[in-house]
């Protein structure tokens, strides 16, 4: 499990600019969304494509916090990546034609074409019917025209976002600064996001902590609920 305690400096600068740590110190239920972000085979399945392994590592924070948001009678949402090649709606020349070889490129169209084994979500995550379900096409979530989800919370009325998943520092954390910017009250978890180092993690979560929103741990926020 990465690390969870941000650097004392960091803390010491969100004070002096906010006069306290955290920001959001109350959660209504019925206006707040926990958001799990590509928490699918191509990342946590041993040998996938874009395998990291500490994601496996956060399924049981996600799943207490799923189990706790339900009972509070909050919205849990699952966002899936998906991808198709230039024909179809779906397409990111920026990953497929630019970020990659043409040879890896092509494994991610097969990894991430919605209904394939890699675009599915990992199996022990406790994901309902009842749920939220929403697609992407870039790494941001909230990113306007890559997907439905910042419409379906507005919908529900809700303007708060939990934001677990994987990567910390790549599309939590681009969806986790979309989101504060369109509007939402946004929080990262600590110990329910994962990418593959720790200097990579404790630095997103430094940055969303100092400038984007605020940032707790499954338990903190557990006992807020």
């Amino acid at each position: 499990m990465h690390p969870i305690t941000l650097p004392q400096d960091v803390q010491d600068r969100v004070i002096a600019r906010r006069g306290k740590l955290h920001i959001y110190e109350e959660i209504d239920p019925k206006r707040t969304a926990l958001v799990v972000i590509d928490m699918q085979n191509i990342f946590l399945e041993p040998g996938a494509l874009a395998e990291t392994p500490i994601a496996r590592e956060i399924v049981p924070s996600i799943n207490r916090l799923a189990e706790a948001c339900r009972a509070a009678g909050m919205a849990v949402a699952w966002v899936q990546s998906a991808i198709t090649d230039q024909d179809g709606e779906d397409y990111w020349p920026g990953l497929l034609a630019h970020l990659n070889t043409k040879e890896r490129a092509g494994s991610f169209l097969e990894w991430l074409k919605a209904g394939s084994h890699g675009h599915a979500i990992w199996s022990e995550l406790d994901f309902k019917e009842d749920d939220l379900y929403a697609k992407k096409n870039r790494y941001s979530a909230f990113l306007p025209g890559a997907g439905p989800l910042g419409d379906m919370l507005r919908e529900r009325n809700i303007d708060t976002v939990i934001i677990t998943g994987t990567l910390t520092n790549v599309c939590c954390e681009s969806s986790a600064r979309d989101a504060m910017m369109t509007d939402f009250k946004t929080i990262m978890v600590s110990d329910g996001n994962a990418c593959l180092s720790d200097q990579e993690h404790i630095s997103a979560l430094s940055n969303h902590l100092q400038v984007f929103g605020d940032v707790y741990s499954t338990d903190e926020l557990i006992d807020l609920l």
